[in-house]
Formats: C-alpha cells, sequence, structure tokens
C-alpha cells in the first residue's frame, strides 16, 4: 500500500512540475509542459517541413523549365515558409499568444550583444543571397585567390569545391561584403588572355598572324567572338603581344589547361618560325676603388 502511495506522489510531483507556471503573456500561463510540448513539436515539424520540401522539388520544381540552383533557392524559400507557417500553428494549438516573441526577441537582442551578431548577420546574408542570387550552386567563383565551384548555399554558410579536390566554408556574410569574382554568373562564356613577347627585330605583323594562326583550328576555343592579337608594349627585353580568346569555362581548371594548351602550341610554332622568346638582359655596372683584376686559367 505505501508503495502504491509512494507512486502515486511522484505522479503527483511530475504532474506539478509539468504544470509548472513560468511566466505569463497577455494572461496566459506559460507552463514546462507547454514548452516541452511546444519543443517536441518544432523537431518533429522540421523534418516534415524538410521533407515536404524536398517532395515540392522532386514532383513539381524539376519539371519547371529552371536550372538546378534556382530549384534549389525555391525549395529553401518553401522549407522557411512552411517552418514559419507550422510554428504559428503550434503557438495556436499551445494557446500561446504570438505576444510572446516579444521577450524572445528581448532575449535574442541581448544574445545578439553578447557575441551572435555573425550569425545573424551570416543567415541574413544566406537569405539575401538566395533572393538575388549574385552567386548560385553551380558557378565558379574566386574569392581570396581560390577558385572553386559552389556546391552548397547554406543558411549560414556557403560550400566551395576547389580545384585541389577540397572543400572550403566561407560565411555568407564575406560574399556580400567583400569582392568576389564569379566566373560563370550570367553565362559560362569566359575571355582568357595569352601574354607573349618576342625579340627586338621581329616582324611585328608575322607574330600577330602566327597567333592568330595558333588557335584558328583549336576545338576548345571559339570561332565567336573571335580570337584578337593586341601589341600591348615595347617592353624591356622583348616586343609584348596580348591573345585574346573565348571559351566555354565548364570547369575550375578547365581555364587553366586551355591556358597551356595553347602556350604549349606557341612555343612550338615560333620555333618552326625561328621566332625568338627573349629572356629579359640586363646591364650589370660594377664600381671599385682599384682596378678589377682579371686572370685566365688553362
Amino acid at each position: 500500500m505505501e508503495n502504491i502511495v509512494d507512486f502515486l506522489s511522484i505522479f503527483d510531483w511530475l504532474k506539478d512540475i509539468w504544470s509548472f507556471q513560468i511566466t505569463s503573456v497577455d494572461g496566459y500561463p506559460i507552463t514546462i509542459g507547454k514548452i516541452v510540448k511546444g519543443i517536441t513539436l518544432l523537431i518533429m515539424g522540421y523534418f516534415l517541413c524538410r521533407s515536404v520540401s524536398r517532395e515540392v522539388e522532386k514532383k513539381l520544381l524539376v519539371r519547371l523549365d529552371i536550372d538546378s540552383s534556382l530549384r534549389h533557392t525555391l525549395r529553401t524559400i518553401i522549407f522557411y515558409f512552411l517552418l514559419i507557417v507550422l510554428t504559428l500553428f503550434i503557438l495556436r494549438l499551445l494557446n500561446i499568444p504570438i505576444t510572446v516573441f516579444t521577450v524572445i526577441g528581448g532575449a535574442l537582442a541581448i544574445g545578439v550583444g553578447l557575441g551572435s551578431q555573425n550569425i545573424v548577420n551570416n543567415f541574413i546574408s544566406g537569405l539575401i543571397m538566395m533572393i538575388e542570387r549574385p552567386i548560385k550552386m553551380g558557378d565558379i567563383i574566386e574569392v581570396d585567390g581560390i577558385t572553386g565551384r559552389v556546391e552548397l548555399i547554406g543558411p549560414r554558410s556557403t560550400r566551395i569545391k576547389t580545384t585541389s579536390n577540397t572543400h572550403i566554408v566561407v560565411p555568407n556574410s564575406k560574399f556580400l561584403e567583400n569582392n568576389v569574382l564569379n566566373w560563370t554568373l550570367s553565362d559560362d562564356l569566359v575571355r582568357l588572355k595569352i601574354t607573349v613577347g618576342v625579340a627586338y627585330g621581329s616582324d611585328t605583323k608575322m607574330v600577330e598572324e602566327t597567333l592568330l594562326e595558333t588557335v584558328a583550328d583549336m576545338e576548345k576555343v571559339l570561332k565567336y567572338p573571335e580570337p584578337a592579337v593586341f601589341f600591348t608594349n615595347f617592353g624591356d627585353s622583348s616586343l609584348d603581344f596580348s591573345l585574346v580568346l573565348w571559351v566555354k569555362l565548364y570547369d575550375p581548371l578547365h581555364r587553366f589547361q586551355i591556358e597551356s594548351e595553347v602556350r604549349h602550341k606557341i612555343a612550338s610554332i615560333f620555333a618552326d618560325k625561328d621566332i625568338s622568346i627573349p629572356f629579359p638582359q640586363r646591364d650589370l655596372n660594377m664600381f671599385t676603388k682599384d682596378p678589377l683584376r682579371v686572370t685566365i686559367q688553362k
């Protein structure tokens, strides 16, 4: 009998904790039980919203004539919209007024003041990136001297796969606060420039024709816009030329591969036509108090 009484007393104790009132908003009590039920429903709802947004992408968005990066953006927006609706529904279900966010907002403001401003900044930057789309999934970008392809734009950070097959995670705010080179923002057409110097005394017109001949039959170089050659400078040791050509950029390494192939071909054709690529030449002046002694050893 005493065991039954002890068990019932424990049950009453748990019931008191469950109904313990922490605070009240607009006359509505906020109890531990409501908080536990709300957190549980939010966790379950989070996975439900994520699953629904993925199914919408698979069943509906893939049928639309849009690229994968836009589909990802729409899926993310749908996910956040469903999450907001679910949160409001849970508050209504638990009879918790929306004004509770005033208290939560005050707590968040204190958190921001204590050091969470970077998290909030990156989150808002992620939303701006998804809406304005200055960087999209699949874009080839260069940031801080590192070139790679954007694999994922998350709510806080962006994941980039580099040319070294490594991954870097960049905070979203960095893309809005710093200069970022996006090679494929509007299209995948990229202009490359190959510079080369020839020896003084070379036939400059023949050099120009030879450079155009170099890329005339290369499949990776586009015929339109047409390649062009510019005589750029009278250098210290050479006559400087720039070969400008257009290619389609499919991969971060593609640009370097084409540039390397063009340089190999230039070196080969220049050698066949006896066009010399000089090395830097310098005059060395020596000043000594005594005459410089020169000896020849056999």
